[in-house]
């Protein structure tokens, strides 16, 4: 049963994702962790995880599509690599984060005070399964469209960088040719037992911080990091006006 906060607050999301469900079931159910359904057993809530499960293998299909596509020129090998960064983890917690999708997922009481709505896994597992609910609410063909809008700058800076580069790459491409120096990285934070530990990490151009962002190691923070620089300053159009 959905009441007439969360019916508002679902509408809302369909305007962050720009796309209206046809059953907003679905897409509560999308929005639903596994924790809250546990408290919520006299309601039968569903949890996401099955469409988590189907959402990831429509996210697998359409954009191993769209490569096959865009790029008929890549041996099995480089379409590999391409669909790995595209789909990766990292990719996933950031677009999820671009939708706030944290901010409407339903938790458990002791999820949402550990802070559950910031947790990689439940991001990824959310944005996964609202997929799922597209391709249940309409079909193939929308949930597709949803998947190219949602990753517009990924599958861009994918056709255009393939999987030679990464952001910090692309970011290090950028500053030694405007500032003669390359962009410097420093863990601001690590949280959590030494087998899970998050790292935070910010990239500095003359002592300047550009972009924040953090992972599961050093890497991913770093490469999160150098992601936000690129967005949120333009440095990846700069670049490409460059070139």
């Amino acid at each position: 049963m959905i009441d007439k906060t969360r019916s508002s607050n679902l509408k809302r999301f369909q305007r962050l994702i720009r796309y209206n469900f046809k059953n907003r079931n679905l897409l509560n159910q999308a929005l639903s962790h596994r924790s809250y359904a546990f408290e919520q057993l006299n309601l039968r809530v569903t949890d996401n995880e099955r469409l988590e499960f189907l959402g990831d293998a429509i996210l697998g299909l359409a954009i191993s599509d769209y490569i096959y596509r865009h790029f008929p020129n890549y041996q099995e090998g480089h379409m590999t690599q391409v669909k790995s960064m595209l789909v990766s983890r990292d990719t996933l917690v950031n677009l999820a984060r671009k939708l706030e999708v944290g901010r409407y997922l339903l938790l458990g009481k002791g999820e949402a005070q550990s802070g559950g709505d910031e947790q990689p896994s439940n991001l990824v597992g959310a944005f996964e399964a609202i997929i799922g609910a597209i391709y249940l609410d309409r079909g193939f063909k929308k949930a597709c469209k949803f998947i190219e809008l949602q990753f517009k700058d990924e599958l861009k800076n994918a056709f255009k960088y393939g999987a030679k580069k990464d952001y910090k790459s692309i970011l290090q491409e950028y500053t030694l040719k405007k500032h003669k120096l390359t962009p410097s990285y420093k863990i601001l934070s690590e949280v959590g037992p030494e087998h899970k530990k998050n790292f935070e990490v910010a990239v500095s151009i003359e002592k300047e911080i550009y972009g924040r962002g953090d992972g599961k190691n050093k890497k991913s923070a770093e490469q999160n990091a150098a992601y936000d620089a690129l967005l949120k300053i333009g440095l990846l159009d700069k670049s490409e006006e460059d070139k």
